[in-house]
């Protein structure tokens, strides 16, 4: 116990399992096979140690401890599955891969921007030309600079006015909020059919395209899973080629007509056939679509089912890494204000806690998983015994 009490990342691993139903005693043997780490250490394997902190100034540790809740999700799913499940490094894969760099208050990927209101800070993602598009929607400006239009139109209005036009429009936008916070439990939830899943090697359709949902995918593959990612041939995957090859390898890959009566069908085939599902779109797409988790789970055959959202399965509002991340308040600061933590950090933790969920699901019987991105943001971003809890340039 001695052991558990002494490593920040194996404490939160069994606070982790103990929100999923699984008590004392998971974790403790799986420790003595590895090796003990600090925060500091967390952090600086996470690679994003030189990513969070304005380009002309030092690299600043976010608030919170996300590296660590990175490892401890990876302990907590090593001792599930009796092999070694390495997450931390997955923080920082995609910058690495594709040479980003720290930006202060404009993303790595360079699409989102930590703006000023009049009463406080909010981040709004504008990754495709239809969200540039709607800017002049958004601001009642049409200037030469989206970007200029936007901070202007802000320091004349409150965060709740830029969210609420901002949500209006279907655009990503998240007010930050007051830091530290308490820490929670990233998910909900909800006990389905009782029992286990037929097969010996349980098959998973991934449905969630970008980051989150592949990286999920991609480790429940590692521990051992069947994985099918399905994608739609009317809104295709724009991930960086390098990066979707990497988070889908090993994986049986479908493209599916979903708006088309036989894709339908055949989409409905493949979810019904499923052990684990990934879903990672807005609540109201997949219900329009008549294979939402409730429809298809009617069929009392047990399955875990995994539903990634931006900000709840009760809110039809989009989210990207960036955002999901400043909305949980997982960011860095220093006097000027706040700075992104990483590179979309929000995903690759979200990505990482849903495959332990699934796993955890699967062992103590099927559920749905309620995984909202802002909701892991802020537990990642909340202290814990040991832990850094203020930002500090390092």
């Amino acid at each position: 116990m001695a052991r558990m009490d002494g490593w920040p990342a194996a404490a939160r691993a069994q606070q982790l399992l103990d929100s999923l139903g699984l008590h004392a005693g998971r974790i403790e043997g799986h420790l003595e096979s590895s090796s003990l780490t600090t925060t500091d250490q967390d952090w600086t394997d996470s690679g994003l140690a030189e990513l969070c902190g304005r380009a002309d100034g030092p690299p600043l540790r976010p608030v919170g401890v996300p590296a660590t809740l990175a490892r401890a999700a990876g302990l907590a799913l090593s001792a599930l599955v009796g092999c070694e499940v390495e997450t931390v490094s997955r923080l920082g894969q995609r910058a690495a891969l594709l040479g980003l760099r720290r930006n202060g208050s404009i993303s790595t990927g360079g699409a989102a921007r930590l703006v000023p209101a009049a009463d406080g800070w909010f981040a709004l993602n504008l990754p495709r030309d239809s969200d540039l598009d709607l800017v002049p929607a958004l601001t009642e400006l049409a200037g030469a600079d989206p970007w200029a239009d936007v901070m202007r139109w802000a320091a004349q209005r409150t965060t709740a006015e830029v969210v609420e036009r901002g949500v209006l429009l279907g655009l990503a936008v998240a007010v930050v909020p007051p830091v530290p916070q308490t820490f929670g439990s990233p998910w909900t939830l909800q006990r389905t059919v009782p029992g286990r899943v037929a097969r010996h090697r349980p098959r998973v359709v991934n449905l969630g395209a970008l980051w989150a949902g592949p990286l999920c995918a991609h480790l429940l593959h590692e521990c051992g899973l069947e994985v099918i990612d399905v994608e739609a041939a009317e809104r295709p995957d724009v991930t960086e080629p390098a990066f979707y090859d990497l988070l889908h390898a090993g994986h049986e890959r479908r493209t599916i007509a979903f708006t088309t009566p036989a894709g339908r069908d055949e989409l409905r085939r493949t979810l019904t056939d499923a052990d684990v599902v990934i879903e990672a779109s807005r609540p109201r797409a997949l219900r329009a679509l008549g294979v939402d988790a409730a429809t298809i789970m009617a069929d009392g055959r047990p399955r875990a089912w995994l539903r990634i959202t931006g900000h709840g399965p009760d809110h039809e509002r989009i989210a990207f890494g960036d955002d999901a991340a400043a909305g949980g308040g997982l960011l860095a600061w220093d006097d000027d204000g706040p700075v992104f933590a990483g590179d979309a950090i929000a995903d690759p933790l979200t990505g990482t806690l849903g495959a332990l969920a699934v796993i955890a699901s699967l062992r103590t019987g099927c559920r749905v998983i309620d995984l909202p991105m802002v909701r892991v943001a802020r537990a990642a971003s909340s202290p814990i015994e040991g832990a850094p809890a203020t930002v500090h340039a390092i």
